[in-house]
C-alpha cells in the first residue's frame, strides 16, 4: 500500500495503527538484513538494547512485541512484524525495554552501523516514516489515558486489542490486556468490560474478545 496516499486518506478518527507504513519497514529491513544476527526470541522473554556495551538495533521479522516503560512496567506500544525497534529512543533507551508477545524472530546489529547504513544508502525517507509513525503511536497512546474516562480508555483499548494479531488476542484476557497499558484498576476494568458484555455490545469467551459489535460512545 502506497504510504502517501493512505496518509491522505486517513480520517480525524484514524488510529496511527491503521497507518503503519509496512512499505517503508520493509525497505529498510531489506537493506539492513545482511548485517544482522538472526535470533528467536521466546514469548515473554526481554529484548536488550545492549549487548557487551554495545547499543543494539532489533529488526522485528516474525512476531509482536511489547514496549514497557521501566520502572512501572506500563505498555506505552505493541508491534507486530515488520517493524524496527531501538531507532526512535537512541537518546533515551534506559527508560524503555521490549518483551516478546509471543514466540518471535528478530535480527540484532549494532545500532551504530545502522545509522551509517540510513546515511550511506540515503534511506532517510523511509526511516522518518518509521519515526513519524512510531513517535505517533506513543503519542496517540499517551494522550488517550490521559485525557479520556475510564470508559473512553477502556473503549479504545478494546479496538486496539481487536486489531492486534490472532496469536495474541487470542492468548490475552482484555483485562489484563487493558491493565497493563493503563492505570486503570483491575476491577474497574472486569466491571466496565461485564456490563458491554451484558449489553451485547462484545463477546468474550473466558475473558478473551472475540468481536465487537456496537460500542456506545457514551457510557
Amino acid at each position: 500500500m502506497n504510504t502517501r496516499m493512505t496518509a491522505v486518506k486517513a480520517g480525524p478518527n484514524t488510529s496511527s495503527l491503521a497507518l503503519k507504513p509496512f512499505a517503508d519497514i520493509e525497505k529498510l529491513i531489506a537493506h539492513l538484513r545482511p548485517f544482522t544476527e538472526t535470533l528467536t526470541v521466546n514469548k515473554g522473554e526481554v529484548v536488550h538494547y545492549y549487548e557487551a556495551d554495545v547499543r543494539q538495533c532489533w529488526l522485528l521479522l516474525k512476531g509482536s512485541v511489547a514496549l514497557h516503560r521501566r520502572g512501572d512496567g506500563v505498555v506505552l506500544n505493541s508491534e507486530s512484524a515488520p517493524f524496527i525497534l531501538g531507532v526512535s529512543s537512541q537518546l533515551c533507551s534506559e527508560h524503555l525495554y521490549a518483551r516478546a508477545l509471543e514466540d518471535s524472530e528478530v535480527a540484532r546489529m549494532p545500532l551504530e552501523l545502522f545509522n551509517q547504513i540510513i546515511a550511506n544508502d540515503g534511506l532517510w525517507e523511509y526511516f522518518s516514516r518509521l519515526l513519524i509513525y512510531t513517535v505517533s503511536r506513543i503519542y496517540e497512546h499517551c494522550s488517550q489515558i490521559s485525557q479520556m474516562s475510564a470508559y473512553d480508555i477502556i473503549r479504545v483499548q478494546l479496538v486496539e486489542l481487536l486489531q492486534e494479531p490472532d496469536s495474541v488476542r487470542l492468548n490475552t484476557t482484555a483485562a489484563a490486556y487493558i491493565k497493563s497499558r493503563t492505570y486503570l484498576s483491575r476491577s474497574g476494568i472486569m466491571r466496565i468490560l461485564s456490563e458491554l458484555r451484558t449489553g451485547g455490545y462484545i463477546t468474550m469467551q473466558r475473558g478473551v474478545l472475540l468481536d465487537i459489535h456496537h460500542l456506545p460512545q457514551k457510557y
